[in-house]
């Protein structure tokens, strides 16, 4: 038998079907880094149409997590693809250095250390966290890079950059200037261990278990005889709330019941009958769990409106002093029947509710509980005790309870009372409500109009950079107005988006933007001593600004104070504010230091996209949009784009306690960058998502068939010229088919990076290369690029398509596979320019809808035959198609005209494919997946073809087909295979 191996067009490549991508990816990123790809980038797209994506900053504490890695590689995909269609579309990335987190880490250190904070000069402490924070920022840009993430590595932008600082103090003078930040005692979420106020972007929940009590406080004065004597009854699982209640709430809709209940057991012993008031809806439910062994009897209804007058006293009233105030009835809009007693305990220092019900009635916060969750030393009732979120203080046999029951007012106490509460994210210690002197900025301020100043000057006014052309919403709206008529004009993907973040603005409280630590920038505002009024002198804010410019945070000292004042100033008479600025008014400044500082002139102002996790409608994405509608009048974006959480492969959170996390590093280290690229940019990133050892196997498969993919383009194309090239006009249908498909792809990808729909993208790209081309286009076309003569028709038509499918396949999957792409592209091109500097592909005018219609059908039905000769594969009755006869009956005269149209044989894979008509209509049993038509098949009687392994009829036993004859005797050794 003649060995015919050297005569057949095989495809020749040196690419490697093997990835080696944790091995090879490091080279490439290295070659990348030497030639400076994102300059070159930068210098490709000069002039051309902008499109801004502002990096959200991630905090600079830790290694980076598989959400960071979710989050960039979106990111990436997002400049990528804008880049491909032509944009100028940079990328800079950054940090928040400031705040908490850092903090609390460096006092962790000092703690091992048997060290005090307290003791160490600030100076000295603050570096201690500027170079915590620079060591993160350092290891995470290594480890983001490592991700193939293309951005300006070299100039990140950083919170704690002097520049930053300075313009962080600048855009809160404008807040100061124009009368929308004030200092005011209101209740705010407060972590006693953390001893600072956080904002609710820093606080997680958690279910605990509390102790619930009843406690009895009796009514001393009311318009309704039978109340005077008688019992309000408070139901809290805060007991250690009732030290600074000053307060009883009432709901006016709500129907009470004065109830009576005999021989109730007094602290002396003695007993006696008691009424007591209570919600008529909850009357059970206080008789369940505060007397459960005797009868009540209904005394009176009561109206609420009727109780409007009220005076209880306090259970501790003996105590004298703040305790022996009358605790006035108050009207409480937000007071329900859903559990309690239908009255709530006012305590305006430690409920949100409370200090507004309470500010309304001229009752103020007594500021009872210090920072460190105990009562201050002079506190009447527990001085110097706590820690109030201390389970045993609160406990039924703690000392509050302990108190209550011996002063006779503890109905009912229990520890068993389940309920959801706040934590701080970082020391994960319970919060708690507490009133302490903050700065805010006012929701509902109204700005006052000034006739005088035109459009531009407010423009200038509220701090517009030299790149804006925008002007501030109409003056005379507040800033809620401004930020709800932001949001209305913003795009969000997801749409719920808009609802959620709608929702959050409609209801916030003021901005509390004050926090009382170390690592920070400073709330840079000279207090009057005698007015508490904060100084408006614009240049003073000037030398202070220039000073934090040119030295930092610590710029703002005391010893520097009459310096920053000037000589018009008496330093004696002004106070230096002592805290720092929220970070969220840090990182809410990033579009003002980025955007519009010209540090990086690429960028402009507004941002044409801000994208995070769906945690950021109360985080970045809300802190920005209020800090640009208070100093600009509209959003810092265009866009909003949110993503999910990474989930476990069970769908369980993430948590190193139960070992389910992923480590990016190390998938890194055993799959390579591009595969967890490949598995961000191919789920459904906006919802909750997972990840998992199984998904990141199929992640890889799906890797490895866009690699063949590859792979085989690279091998059929070996060798091609242009002298090959033929038009699109003049190929067969299947090549124009195929052209029309891209054509359609084309489209899909176009619309998907519009939608930034990336999955769509993904799956797009990844069905096209194994529906359309693996199974489809090249099994069919593979017989003619290896056995037809070099110079055949259709064979160089089938490698003209080739071409034009590689550099529309390497272009589209360059955003998702950087490595493999670049890798792909230099193989095929060796010392060329990066695949990442090419524009998207020119897709000619391939659109053929009737074409289109009809391969569609033509592949359905290849589909049933193909379905029919797996049976006989599977019994081993043949080895493959090659050796089946087909008979395709169609009972639609349609598909009959269109199947004696084409070479079905060959399109089929089959040695004779036979067309017949069939007789009436197809029988339900005999329906196949495509209607109206059934497909016989059986093992061929052709002698197969030693070249091509065609079986046809003119083939001798062990001989060759008229084709493969022609192309040896034209050509004995293929052009391919020359020198192998």
């Amino acid at each position: 038998m003649t060995d015919y191996r050297s005569t057949v067009f095989l495809p020749k490549t040196d690419f490697p079907m093997k990835a080696g991508l944790p091995q090879k990816e490091p080279g490439i990123l290295a070659k990348w880094q030497a030639a400076d790809l994102y300059r070159q980038l930068r210098e490709s797209r000069a002039g051309r149409e902008k499109f801004i994506l502002h990096d959200g900053p991630p905090y600079a504490n830790g290694d980076m997590h598989i959400g960071h890695a979710l989050n960039h590689i979106l990111k990436d995909m997002v400049v990528r693809t804008q880049t491909l269609l032509g944009k100028d579309a940079p990328y800079v990335p950054g940090w928040d250095c400031h705040g908490l987190p850092i903090e609390w880490k460096v006092e962790e250190q000092y703690r091992k250390k048997k060290l005090n904070k307290d003791e160490v000069p600030a100076v000295e402490f603050r570096a201690e966290c500027r170079a915590y924070a620079q060591h993160w920022v350092d290891t995470q840009r290594e480890q983001l890079k490592r991700l193939g993430i293309n951005g300006d590595w070299d100039k990140p932008y950083l919170t704690m950059d002097f520049d930053s600082e300075a313009t962080i103090v600048a855009e809160l003078m404008k807040f100061a200037e124009s009368g929308q930040l004030y200092r005011g005692a209101k209740p705010v979420m407060w972590s006693p261990v953390e001893k600072t106020a956080l904002a609710e972007a820093e606080v997680e929940y958690e279910d605990i278990v509390s102790t619930q009590i009843d406690v009895a406080f009796e009514i001393v004065d009311s318009p309704i005889e039978e109340l005077k004597g008688a019992y309000a009854v408070i139901w809290t699982t805060t007991p250690w709330t009732i030290p600074v209640n000053q307060a009883l709430a009432y709901g006016p809709e709500v129907d009470y019941v004065l109830l009576a209940t005999d021989l109730v057991e007094i602290h002396s012993g003695d007993t006696r009958s008691n009424y007591y008031l209570v919600a008529a809806e909850l009357g059970q439910a206080f008789a369940d769990r505060c007397f459960p062994h005797a009868a009540l009897r209904l005394v009176k209804e009561i109206k609420g409106t009727d109780l409007a007058h009220t005076i209880a006293r306090h259970p501790m009233h003996h105590l004298g002093g703040f305790f022996a105030r009358p605790r006035p009835f108050l009207a409480g809009d937000f007071v329900t029947t859903e559990q309690g007693t239908g009255l709530v305990h006012m305590a305006p220092d430690h409920g949100e509710d409370d200090f507004e019900l309470c500010k309304l009635n001229e009752i103020e916060p007594v500021f009872a509980v210090e920072g460190d969750g105990k009562y201050s030393e002079n506190w009447t009732w527990l001085g110097g005790q706590g820690s109030v979120i201390n389970p045993k203080f609160n406990a039924p046999d703690g000392p509050i309870c302990t108190d209550l029951r011996e002063a006779g007012a503890l109905l009912a106490a229990s520890a068993d009372y389940k309920h959801s509460y706040p934590h701080s994210w970082r020391s994960k210690a319970k919060l708690i409500f507490r009133a302490t002197p903050q700065w805010f900025i006012a929701m509902d301020e109204v700005l006052e109009e000034d006739d005088d100043v035109t459009p531009a000057e407010a423009g200038a006014a509220l701090g517009f950079g030299a790149q804006s052309t925008e002007v501030p919403a109409s003056a005379g709206t507040t800033l809620r107005d401004r930020a709800l008529a932001a949001i209305a004009q913003t795009r969000f993907i997801p749409p719920k988006g808009e609802n959620r973040i709608r929702a959050m603005v409609e209801g916030r409280p003021d901005w509390v933007i004050s926090r009382q630590r170390a690592w920070g920038v400073p709330i840079t505002l000279f207090v009057n001593k005698m007015t508490g009024q904060y100084m408006v002198d614009e240049h003073v804010n000037e030398r202070i600004v220039a000073a934090i410019r040119e030295r930092g945070v610590d710029a703002w000292n005391a010893e520097d104070a009459a310096a920053l004042l000037g000589g018009g100033h008496d330093p004696d008479a002004f106070e230096m504010v002592t805290d720092i600025l929220d970070v969220w008014f840090d990182s809410g400044c990033t579009h003002a230091f980025v955007l519009e500082s010209g540090k990086w002139p690429e960028l402009r102002w507004p941002a044409d996209l801000y994208l995070e996790g769906s945690d950021q409608h109360r985080g970045w994405f809300q802190s920005s949009l209020m800090e640009s509608c208070g100093t600009r009048g509209r959003a810092p974006y265009d866009a909003v784009l949110t993503h999910g959480f990474t989930m476990a492969s069970d769908g369980k959170k993430m948590s190193k306690s139960l070992g389910n996390t992923v480590d990016p590093l190390k998938v890194m280290e055993q799959y390579g960058a591009d595969i967890i690229r490949l598995w961000a940019l191919s789920v459904d990133f906006t919802e909750d998502h997972r990840i998992g050892d199984e998904i990141l196997r199929g992640v890889a498969d799906g890797y490895r068939k866009l690699r063949n993919t590859f792979r085989y383009l690279l091998g059929a194309l070996e060798g091609f010229s242009e002298a090959e090239r033929v038009d699109a006009a003049a190929m067969p249908e299947l090549e124009r088919y195929i052209l029309h498909r891209v054509h359609t792809l084309d489209g899909v990808l176009r619309r998907a990076i519009d939608d930034f729909d990336f999955n769509t993208y993904t799956r797009a790209l990844a069905d096209f290369a194994n529906d359309d081309l693996s199974a489809f286009f090249f099994d069919i076309r593979k017989d003619s690029l290896y056995c037809e003569a070099a110079d055949a028709p259709t064979r160089m038509a089938y490698r003209t398509t080739l071409d034009a499918l590689f550099h529309a396949l390497v272009r589209w999957a360059a955003p998702i596979l950087v490595f493999t792409a670049e890798e792909v592209w230099n193989t095929r091109y060796p010392g060329a320019s990066s695949v990442h500097l090419l524009d998207w592909p020119v897709i000619g005018n391939w659109h053929n809808a009737a074409l289109g219609e009809r391969w569609d059908r033509l592949r359905a039905i290849r589909g049933v035959v193909l379905g029919e000769i797996e049976p006989l594969r599977r019994e081993k009755i043949i080895g493959s198609g090659l050796e089946a006869d087909v008979t395709v009956i169609a009972y639609d005269l349609a598909d009959k005209v269109l199947l004696t149209g084409v070479n079905l044989s060959e399109l089929a894979i089959v040695a004779k494919a036979e067309i017949c008509t069939g007789d009436g209509a197809l029988a339900s049993g005999d329906a196949s997946s495509v209607a109206d038509i059934r497909v016989e098949a059986k093992k061929t009687e052709y002698e197969k073809c030693e070249r091509c392994w065609r079986h046809l009829p003119e083939v001798e036993p062990e001989g060759l087909c008229a084709r493969c004859e022609s192309v040896i005797a034209s050509n004995p050794v293929a052009p391919a295979q020359a020198g192998a």
